[in-house]
């Protein structure tokens, strides 16, 4: 975990490193495993999988700025284009004792912000025009501390290449599902007359994106957990993340779904889920739920607000 003066957290740091093992074990399983069972009957695209599943993960590490960037159609901005921004998040970082991170903003009316970047050098902290124009400035200190606690914590960086198993294999499992491996000879079945060769692939990538996709959602409501507990003891008010949550929880319901699927590729990323209601989507989130979020706040009002002894 970085050094700055957010709160630490064990569970976190215990939580990111069991999921980096796991899940870097399983990545190379997965592409160990597919090289090997295609390259029986096409040695060249046994290669191409191996190939493919390195370049995915040195993608998602190097490039994960830009891509959350680009799925919420943001732009970077300067001091002169965002002053009050900026200032605000020149205090947080001088109060938080870490580097500066880029600042950007989303033009959409989904109240919003997310954090992302490789490390806290490379990282950039994104708010939406719908988050600038609803909260308060106290609301807005708030949210964008629990942002800059991802980035002092580096789960952001967990996340972001903890995730690569899962989009390998969901591109595999694409790939397979459309006969893609049927051009390469993958339709014949081996000697001993296994399964044809697209369908070993395309259980085996339901399987890995299936454990990819429990680890990170368990990762993830814990992380956002986390940076609740980091931003609010930073700033020593809890009762403001807690006004915030509650106004953008309020106003994504109010959201079209036309405008929610603009920002759903970064939606674990943010703050609050994109998503409206209640249904399955809400029920496997990526975030904890909105009353669990307020009661942990509450609780640390209170402690807050004890007297010394």
């Amino acid at each position: 975990m970085a050094r700055s003066r957010f709160v630490g957290d064990a569970g976190l740091t215990v939580r990111m490193t069991t999921v980096m093992f796991l899940l870097g074990a399983l990545f190379v399983a997965f592409v160990v495993g597919l090289a090997t069972v295609v390259g029986f009957q096409s040695p060249g695209l046994g290669v191409v999988i191996g190939l493919a599943g390195i370049g995915v993960a040195i993608y998602q590490w190097a490039n994960s700025d830009k891509v959350a960037m680009r799925a919420m159609r943001a732009r970077e901005v300067t001091p002169e284009q965002a002053p009050e921004l900026h200032g605000m998040i020149d205090r947080l970082c001088a109060l938080a004792d870490m580097p500066k991170p880029r600042v950007g903003v989303a033009d959409t009316p989904v109240p919003n912000a997310f954090a992302t970047g490789r490390s806290p050098q490379r990282s950039v902290v994104c708010v939406t025009t719908g988050i600038l124009g609803m909260l308060t400035a106290e609301e807005l200190e708030g949210v964008l501390a629990h942002e800059l606690s991802h980035v002092a914590h580096r789960d952001v960086l967990v996340m972001t290449v903890a995730s690569s198993a899962g989009i390998a294999a969901g591109m595999l499992g694409q790939g397979a599902r459309f006969g893609a491996f049927g051009f390469f000879g993958g339709g014949r079945r081996d000697n001993n007359g296994g399964l044809p060769v697209w369908l070993v692939v395309l259980l085996f990538s339901l399987a890995v994106y299936a454990v990819s996709f429990i680890l990170l959602r368990l990762l993830s409501r814990y992380r956002e957990l986390a940076a609740d507990r980091a931003g609010a003891y930073l700033t020593m008010r809890p009762d403001a993340l807690a006004s915030a949550l509650q106004k953008i929880t309020g106003g994504i319901n109010q959201i079209p779904q036309r405008d929610l699927r603009q920002v759903g590729a970064a939606s674990a990323l943010c703050i609050a889920p994109a998503v409206a209601g209640v249904s399955l989507r809400t029920l496997t989130s990526t975030h904890p739920s909105l009353e669990q979020r307020l009661e942990q706040l509450a609780r640390i009002r209170a402690e807050l607000s004890r007297p010394a002894a």
